[in-house]
């Protein structure tokens, strides 16, 4: 039991890691334009990312793919910028007729490059564990727990800022984005490949 209880934490931890906050920004991008009505759909979106994010450190762990830590530390802050702009374009419009299946590609295809950014930490960690897969499953089950609390909170902070302070939903989705793109620009800058 405590080392399930370790790779839960562990996997919270990943997620709510105040030096990795690009998870987070990732996350409020994906969250803001929703509403608390919307919970299942967004729950479903994160989940779909915590699976893209599952199975590219399944393929790291059992040594499927190897890709150069700089590209994908590159790419991480690319997909919060993709998403907080996609958000810009699209605030203020009807999120209902968006075609869920491009989301859910989008979400997943996202999860697995985050996952990819974190496969040698986690192949350094769990690489000699017994059972690998309950090892990683249990992680899963923190960084979803994780990615659920803050959706949560995102989702609060828009309901107040929409109902007590009577922010319009496209208001609030374009600030929160356009904070994000401005905290991941350095992000980007520092990690750059060129």
């Amino acid at each position: 039991m405590d080392q399930f209880w370790f790779n839960v934490k562990y996997g919270l931890n990943h997620v709510l890691d105040i030096n990795g906050y690009d998870h987070v920004l990732f996350l409020m991008v994906l969250a803001v334009p929703y509403l608390f009505k919307d919970w299942k759909r967004v729950l479903l979106l994160v989940s779909i990312f915590t699976l893209g994010h599952t199975l590219s450190l399944v393929l790291a762990a059992y040594d499927y793919v190897s890709i150069n830590g700089k590209t994908v530390e590159f790419l991480i802050p690319i997909t919060i910028i993709i998403a907080a702009i996609y958000n810009v374009f699209t605030a203020g419009k009807n999120k209902e007729n968006t075609k869920i299946s491009v989301l859910f590609l989008t979400a997943l295809a996202f999860g697995i490059i985050h996952g990819l950014g974190f496969a040698r930490e986690f192949t350094m960690v769990f690489g000699d564990a017994e059972n690998k897969p309950l090892a990683l499953l249990e992680f899963a089950l923190g960084i979803e727990f994780a990615q659920v609390i803050i959706v949560f909170v995102i989702l609060f902070l828009g309901f107040l800022c929409q109902t007590i302070f009577k922010v319009s939903k496209r208001d609030w989705t374009l600030v929160v984005s356009s904070i994000v793109v401005g905290l991941v620009i350095p992000i980007l800058s520092a990690n750059s490949i060129f």
